[in-house]
């Protein structure tokens, strides 16, 4: 048997990298939640893997919390010496390394201005901890594959205690309790019928809808980064606005139903697509013409969709090394990317 790829060994890691968030770091992150107060908004800065974290945030406060939140470009405070009026805000910078330097000039500066930042880092002592006003560590242990799985995961899960403690929102902490037991059942879905179609056109669409748009837009990322496969995320709006216009002649479609308000349309969207020729892969069981992929229901709709990224992680690293590919160290990139 093949030695296992530090990423799937890493994938294996998440249920445990989960309860150790869940027991080492949630008092602490009770701790911060009463000190953030009452934010009249909430910002992130963060980029890659850690934006699409943000971006499942953004959806949990202002569906959740009914608090907007604003994704910051880095390069406002780096490149363009802008500064932002953060003053009221709670800002979230989400980084494993917590060593970027435009993310960390965002947070420098909402610090100054009397912000209350929250630094989310895989790395103890990072200067991201040292600049913000409370840092979490997000308990997600060493993680060696640049692709990455379980730093994903954590911050996400780290995000939502934080959203959760903010709001008081106890179904949403107990679900949020439950994840680690999902997280193991959630591996050993098989979406390898995804392969094929894939494999066909090279390039794909990848489609969800509020915080599923988030986990859309991570599949996305690792297509490219692990496989050499284009893919873009759209929500299953969004893609009726034009993109939908491609689709014929099998292309594929995976599209990340979750169990809330958006699913039944999302849905729609898939059968639609189907009948215009695409070969589409759906996770819920609304769909009549599109091919259900298995899922894990959790009960929750954030934990819903958040759980969905781990069945495509277990899938993503058998069909890069299927491809010939290894994904711990896919090309041009490296583990730490610092940008100005």
């Amino acid at each position: 048997m093949a030695t296992p790829t530090h990423m799937r060994r890493e994938i294996e890691e998440i249920p445990d990298a989960a309860r150790r968030l869940l027991a080492d770091g949630h008092p602490l992150i009770r701790d911060i939640a009463k000190k953030a107060g009452a934010p009249v908004f909430l910002a992130s800065v963060a980029r890659g893997s850690s934006d699409h974290a943000a971006t499942f945030l953004k959806y949990a406060s202002e569906i959740y919390l009914g608090l907007a939140m604003a994704s910051l470009g880095p390069s406002v405070s780096s490149v363009y010496g802008g500064k932002v009026k953060l003053g009221q805000a709670l800002v979230i910078a989400i980084s494993q390394s917590g060593a970027s330097p435009d993310s960390l000039s965002v947070v420098e500066s909402a610090t100054e201005q009397g912000a209350f930042t929250v630094g989310f880092t895989n790395t103890s002592g990072s200067e991201l901890a040292k600049l913000s006003s409370a840092a979490i560590d997000i308990c997600a242990g060493p993680e060696r594959s640049v692709a990455a799985t379980k730093t994903f995961v954590n911050s996400v899960l780290a995000g939502l205690l934080l959203l959760a403690e903010i709001g008081a929102d106890k179904e949403l902490l107990d679900a949020l309790a439950a994840l680690p037991e999902h997280f193991e059942k959630a591996i050993d879905k098989d979406w390898r019928a995804l392969a094929k179609p894939i494999e066909q056109r090279g390039s794909l669409y990848v489609i969800g809808r509020g915080p599923g748009l988030a986990i859309a837009n991570e599949a996305a990322l690792k297509f490219k980064e692990t496989c050499q496969i284009h893919a873009e995320a759209y929500s299953s709006a969004e893609v009726m606005h034009g993109p939908v216009s491609i689709v014929e002649n099998g292309y594929p479609i995976l599209a990340l139903g979750v169990r809330d308000a958006a699913e039944e349309g999302l849905a729609q969207a898939a059968d639609r697509m189907v009948d215009q020729g695409g070969s589409v892969f759906a996770t819920t069981d609304n769909v009549e013409r599109a091919e259900k992929l298995a899922f894990q229901a959790t009960g929750h709709p954030l934990t819903d969709a958040l759980v969905q990224i781990v069945s495509f992680y277990a899938f993503i690293e058998w069909f890069a090394r299927q491809r010939g590919f290894n994904p711990d160290v896919p090309k041009h990139l490296k583990k730490v990317t610092q940008t100005v």
